[in-house]
């Protein structure tokens, strides 16, 4: 089966982790490529590529100011993508709070010693 292309969905987008690390970058404020580049550690081309994908998919607005463009995350057109990770959320819970009962079990053991002081000395 042929892989569908990058630009097709917020999924395919959000498959390349510079692609996401750039998105969260934004997620903050809206930057100019230079910017991000700094903040990512690629050259120019290549962010002006990966912010192509991410716009083709309405996952960064862009506006102008000036000879400037300011791209911005859409956290909107991120929805999709959150939605379909709440399918999960359940086993996530599920193992914090295993691991919440596991430390209160530890603490009811012995109250004057740390959950983690514990475990080292086991």
């Amino acid at each position: 089966m042929a892989r569908a292309a990058t630009t097709s969905d917020p999924f395919n987008a959000v498959a390349e982790p510079r692609r996401r690390q750039i998105l969260t970058y934004l997620a903050q404020n809206e930057r100019q490529v230079g910017e991000i580049v700094e903040a990512v550690g690629l050259d120019q081309p290549s962010v002006s590529k990966h912010l192509g994908v991410l716009r083709s998919v309405g996952l960064v607005h862009v506006r102008r100011n000036g000879r400037h463009r300011l791209y911005r995350t859409n956290a909107e057109a991120l929805r999709p993508v959150h939605e379909w990770t709440e399918t999960f959320e359940r086993f996530w819970h599920h193992q914090l709070t295993r691991i919440k009962e596991r430390a209160e079990a530890q603490m009811r053991d012995d109250p004057d010693q740390e959950p983690d002081a514990k475990r080292r000395n086991k």
